[in-house]
């Protein structure tokens, strides 16, 4: 058989769009790690073909040698992520001692792509990673950082319609039109630009892209002292939103670090807090020599907030000291910058597990009022809004979460699961969960109880039994006390669930 030409690929419930480097389940993007994408593609593109081994490695490590276990684990996670095919078989079947071969039905769909988001009733825009033009990799950071500061600094205008950072990540390093980015993200206005930093200067390249007739609204370079750099973000951000807004509306001033080297470990540092136990202690040093080189920057002070509550929450930690540290890093976040909508959500959510439900609440609707664009609060606000028994409002907030930000970290999965599952919706929730990648152990907890609730109890159990291989200290009791349940109901809800599907 030939290999099929094109790009995008539909099968079951899904459509690969390998140009894009996107996997869709039912118009939702499914998260999957670039290895996983480059295999799939590879097995999509020759339906029927048997694929060796190294053919398979070659598309998925090009130009490294890798381990043939490495091939295995992705196939398997692949296999886990697509679930049964036609017949309840699978998509992927193993050739012993040669390779494997992709059995399901492919429709190419001939450049076609899915229907493109309703653009908001306000201007929309994404900003892509911006271009590290210096000789030095290690100045890749410093351009991360610059477009992250310039999405936050978009974010806070509430007459802008902002995609958050993760989804606008999602396109760093490809080459792709900026109409298809634009109808991919669901906004009309694109933000490109390059950075060059090398011998205490840094030069900058920035232009604004209108995605539906392909003007350029906005070009300017800018050629400052390194020292500069914040003053430069202001003077990007209010030049795109006078070119949108056709006005200049400022924000309250944010907090700036003093220290450059504070300011480039806090943004390598946030990409590692998530990530594994090892990467987040490499944070933790990093935010801690940030926070002893700039005493004053509040941004350092929330991560290392995030830090402490990740590690109880998904590393295993004892939740003391996390929690109270953690809160109290939270506070002092706010009170070095109470504008910083960032540093609010974060203290409201741990607020909210300190069951200081009021003053939670409070710092939720003031984090909004900052930055109504921030995907984040709305995602962390699902969750506590599901907890105390306000279902809709949950649903409701996680729908704009994922609007803001159409290509989330896993976490996004886990919130929406819990969400469906409290609504009786266990099917939908069975769905979103198997889609969770990134935090797949915490969410089958969640997964293993919507089963259960339909009675597929062989299958709960089953995610059951792997959720305490990964969490072998886990019992419904002590989850039922620690979490932020503020409705009787809903905590019942999903205690019976757990103990259906068998979990301690």
């Amino acid at each position: 058989m030939r290999r099929m030409q094109g790009s995008r690929f539909a099968f079951g419930p899904f459509v690969l769009d390998s140009g894009a480097g996107t996997l869709l389940r039912n118009d939702v993007p499914v998260a999957l790690g670039q290895r996983g994408l480059k295999l799939l593609a590879a097995l999509v593109e020759r339906p029927g073909e048997i694929l060796e081994k190294a053919a398979l490695m070659d598309a998925a490590w090009p130009g490294t040698a890798v381990e043939e276990g490495n091939l295995t684990v992705q196939i398997a996670q692949l296999r886990k992520l697509l679930g049964p095919g036609a017949d309840s078989g699978e998509w992927i079947v193993t050739v012993p001692r040669v390779g494997y071969r992709f059995t399901g039905a492919i429709e190419q769909l001939d450049g076609a792509r899915r229907a493109p988001l309703a653009l908001p009733g306000k201007p929309s825009i994404a900003v892509l990673p911006f271009v590290n033009l210096s000789t030095d990799p290690e100045q890749e950071s410093f351009a991360d950082g610059l477009t992250e500061d310039l999405i936050t600094d978009l974010s806070r205008n509430a007459g802008l319609f902002v995609i958050a950072r993760n989804s606008a990540f999602a396109y760093k390093g490809k080459a792709m039109d900026v109409r298809a980015i634009a109808s991919d993200l669901g906004v009309r206005y694109l933000l490109e630009g390059s950075a060059r930093r090398a011998a205490g200067r840094v030069r900058i390249n920035a232009q604004l892209v209108d995605a539906v007739s392909s003007e350029h609204l906005w070009a300017e370079r800018f050629d400052r002292s390194l020292e500069d750099i914040f003053a430069v973000q202001d003077e990007v951000t209010g030049k795109i939103v006078e070119a949108l807004l056709g006005r200049l509306s400022a924000p309250p001033p944010r907090n700036r670090p003093k220290n450059l080297e504070a300011y480039d470990l806090c943004v390598r540092a946030r990409k590692l807090i998530d990530e594994s136990p090892q990467t987040a202690r490499e944070a933790h040093l990093m935010l801690t020599r940030a926070v002893s080189l700039d005493p004053d920057y509040a941004e350092a002070y929330r991560w290392l907030a995030m830090n402490h509550w990740m590690g109880w929450v998904h590393w295993g930690e004892p939740m003391e000291p996390a929690r109270s540290t953690g809160l109290a890093l939270a506070r002092k976040a706010v009170a070095i910058d109470p504008n910083d909508a960032g540093c609010r959500w974060v203290l409201a959510y741990l607020l909210a597990y300190d069951r200081s439900f009021a003053e939670a609440d409070a710092e939720f609707a003031r984090a909004i009022e900052l930055d109504p664009n921030e995907a984040d609060i709305f995602a962390t606000l699902s969750d506590i809004a599901v907890l105390a028994g306000r279902t809709e409002d949950g649903l409701a907030h996680i729908g704009k979460a994922f609007r803001l930000n159409p290509y989330p970290a896993g976490w996004y999965y886990l919130t929406l699961g819990q969400a469906q599952y409290a609504a009786g919706d266990y099917e939908a929730a069975v769905e979103t969960l198997r889609k969770d990648e990134t935090y797949r152990t915490s969410s089958r907890r969640f997964l293993a109880a919507s089963l259960a609730q339909l009675g597929r109890l062989d299958e709960a159990g089953s995610e059951a039994a792997l959720f305490l291989v990964g969490n072998p200290h886990f019992t419904t009791r002590h989850w039922a006390a620690t979490e932020p349940f503020r409705d009787a109901r809903t905590l019942a809800h999903f205690v019976d669930g757990f103990r259906k599907a068998g979990l301690p």
